[in-house]
């Protein structure tokens, strides 16, 4: 048995092996941490809604609050295709 891990293509095979196992693991690692990282953060519509409610109040001016309405109604119609497309 310890002859067959002599050879160099076994090494070879061994250590494609790990590798592989170690870059999967990163790659499961990194899905969850990316995927954690965005819970907290409010949706576009919930900006949204915030932002329409300071610009009731005066705190943003017209071109200032037509300006993030746009920016975010692209957001939200980027993430409804994307929805769309996973369904």
């Amino acid at each position: 048995m310890t002859e067959l891990f002599r050879h160099p293509l076994s090494q070879a095979a061994l250590w494609f092996a790990v590798i592989l196992a170690l870059s999967a693991l990163v790659v499961v690692v990194l899905r969850k941490w990316r995927g954690g990282s965005y819970e907290g953060q409010p949706s576009a519509s919930e900006l949204l809604t915030k932002f329409r409610e300071v610009h009731a109040r005066g705190g943003l001016s017209d071109d200032e609050y037509r300006t993030i309405k746009t920016k975010l109604a692209g957001d939200l119609e980027t993430r409804l295709k994307d929805n769309n497309k996973t369904s």
